[in-house]
C-alpha cells in the first residue's frame, strides 16, 4: 500500500489508520474462513513416468507395454500431504547429511498415533524400526524359523508372504480363506487352521490384518481364536497392519495384538505410514512385539545387525506424517470411499459381470471376473491388452486367485472412470462375445 509503509503509516491521518485498520480485519477474517474451507487436493493428476515411479517406469518390464494405465501397486497418485513435504524440505535445507540419532519425538509420535487412531496402547520398549514391511517380515522369519521349518500364509493373499518364506528355504503351508456366504467377502478358516497347527507343526503363521487383497479387517474375535490356536500349539504369528489406518466407512481397526492375552503372548505386529500418507519410498516402517520372551532376543539380533537404526528421511517423514497428517488422512478417506462407490457403480452399471468386493479397509478393490468365463490368461489380455489397464492379476495372490483381479483406486476420480471406461463393450461374458 505504501512504499515506506512506517512512514506512510505515520502520515494517514486518525480517520485514514481506521480505515486501513479494518481493512485489514476484513482480510485476516477472510483468510480465516478461507482456510476454513480449504481442502486438500485429491483431483489435480501428477505426471510421475520418469521420476523412477515403480508404477509407471517398470510396466514395459511388467506388462509387455508402456501405454497401458497403471492400477496394480499400492501406491496412491495423490501428493503426500503438504506437512511431510515440508518438514522433509526443512531438513534437506540444511547442507549436512550426517550419521543421524532417532529422537525421543519419533517414538512419541508413534505412540502417540496409535493410541489415538486405534486406541492401541503401546509402550516404547515394545517399538522397533524396521526399514520396511516385507523386510521386517524377513527378518522375523529368519529369527524364530530354521531352513526346512513350516509357515502358515492364508490366500489369497498378498505375495511377498509366499515368496519371502519360499526365498529363505521355509515351506509354505496354506490355510486358504473361506469365501463368505454372500460371496462378497471370505471368512477364515480356523478349524482347518487347528489341523494345520496340529498335524504340520508349524513355527511362524503369517496374517494379514487387514488382508489384502480382498480389504478384511478381521473381527476381534476372529484374531483372539488365531492368538488361542497359535498359543496352544506353539506358533509365532506374524501381523501384516500396514493398511491398518485406511479403514472405510466407520469400521475400526483391531491390532492383533490387542486381541486378548494369547495373541499378545504370541504376536509380532508391523505397521507404517507407508501406505496411510503415500511415502513408501521413504522406507520407514515399525515393529511391536509385547512378549519380552520374543522382543528382547528378536530386537536384540536386529540392533547387533543394524536392522533397526532408521536414517533421517525415515524418522522425519514418519514424525511429520503422524503429528501433523492426520487432517489430510481424514479428508483422504471419503474420497477413497467416494471413489469406491463410483467404481461399484461403473461395474454395475456398464460391465455387471464384474462383480466388485468392497473393502473395508485400504484403496485396494478385489474384483471378481468369474462370470467372464476366461481363462486367467485370457483375463490379463482383456485387461492388458484390449482395456490398455495394468492390474495385478487374481493369481499372483495364490491359485485361489483364478478368476479375480486386483484394482488400485487411489487415483483422481475422473482419472480412474476414465481409464475404466475402456472396458465397455469388452469385459462381456465369453459367451456373448463368442455369439
Amino acid at each position: 500500500m505504501f512504499k515506506n509503509k512506517t512512514v506512510g503509516w505515520l502520515k494517514c491521518s486518525s480517520r485514514e489508520r481506521i480505515v486501513i485498520f479494518v481493512h485489514l480485519i476484513k482480510m485476516c477474517n477472510f483468510a480465516e474462513k478461507y482456510a476454513a474451507m480449504a481442502k486438500y487436493d485429491f483431483d489435480t493428476v501428477i505426471e510421475r513416468r520418469g521420476t523412477g515411479a515403480m508404477k509407471y517406469d517398470s510396466l514395459k518390464e511388467l506388462f509387455g507395454r508402456e501405454d497401458v494405465t497403471p492400477l496394480w501397486i499400492a501406491d496412491m497418485e495423490f501428493a503426500a500431504a503438504p506437512e511431510i513435504t515440508q518438514a522433509m524440505l526443512r531438513r534437506f535445507s540444511h547442507p549436512v547429511y550426517g550419521y543421524a540419532c532417532t529422537p525421543q519425538t519419533y517414538w512419541q509420535s508413534i505412540r502417540s498415533w496409535l493410541k489415538r487412531r486405534h486406541n492401541f496402547n503401546v509402550e516404547q520398549s515394545e517399538l522397533a524400526f524396521v526399514p520396511g514391511v516385507v523386510r521386517a517380515i524377513a527378518y522375523a522369519l529368519n529369527f524364530f524359523t530354521c531352513a526346512g521349518d513350516k509357515v502358515v500364509i492364508q490366500p489369497p493373499v498378498y505375495h511377498p508372504f509366499r515368496l519371502v518364506t519360499e526365498g529363505n528355504g521355509r515351506v509354505v503351508v496354506e490355510n486358504p480363506l473361506v469365501p463368505a456366504a454372500d460371496g462378497k467377502s471370505y471368512e477364515m478358516d480356523l478349524a482347518g487352521l487347528e489341523r494345520i497347527f496340529a498335524t504340520e507343526s508349524p513355527k511362524l503363521m503369517i496374517l494379514c490384518n487387514p488382508h489384502n487383497p480382498a480389504g478384511i479387517q478381521w473381527s476381534r474375535e476372529t484374531l483372539a481364536a488365531v492368538g488361542t490356536l497359535a498359543r496352544k500349539y506353539g506358533v509365532v504369528v506374524v501381523s501384516d497392519e500396514i493398511h491398518g489406518d485406511l479403514m472405510l466407512y466407520g469400521r475400526a481397526h483391531v491390532p492383533f495384538l490387542d486381541a486378548g492375552e494369547d495373541a499378545a503372548a504370541v504376536g509380532i505386529a508391523f505397521g507404517a505410514p507407508s501406505k496411510t500418507f503415500n511415502i513408501p519410498g521413504l522406507v520407514s516402517s515399525w515393529a511391536v512385539v509385547r512378549n519380552p520372551e520374543l522382543r528382547e532376543p528378536f530386537y536384540k539380533w536386529l540392533e547387533v545387525n543394524e536392522f533397526s537404526a532408521p536414517n533421517f528421511t525415515a524418522t522425519t517423514g514418519t514424525e511429520a506424517a503422524y503429528t501433523c497428517g492426520e487432517e489430510w488422512l481424514n479428508e483422504l478417506i471419503p474420497y477413497i470411499e467416494g471413489n469406491i462407490e463410483a467404481v461399484e457403480t461403473f461395474f454395475a452399471e456398464k460391465c455387471p459381470a464384474i462383480k466388485v468386493m468392497r473393502p473395508q479397509a485400504s484403496f485396494l478393490i478385489w474384483l471378481d471376473c468369474r462370470e467372464l468365463g476366461l481363462t486367467q490368461p485370457e483375463l490379463e489380455n482383456m485387461f492388458i491388452n484390449k482395456a490398455g489397464l495394468a492390474l495385478n492379476s487374481g493369481t499372483m495372490f495364490g491359485t485361489q486367485g483364478e478368476g479375480f483381479m486386483r484394482l488400485n483406486i487411489a487415483q483422481p476420480r475422473a482419472s480412474l472412470l476414465k481409464a475404466l471406461a475402456s472396458l465397455e463393450g469388452i469385459a462381456c461374458p465369453a459367451e456373448a462375445v463368442n455369439a
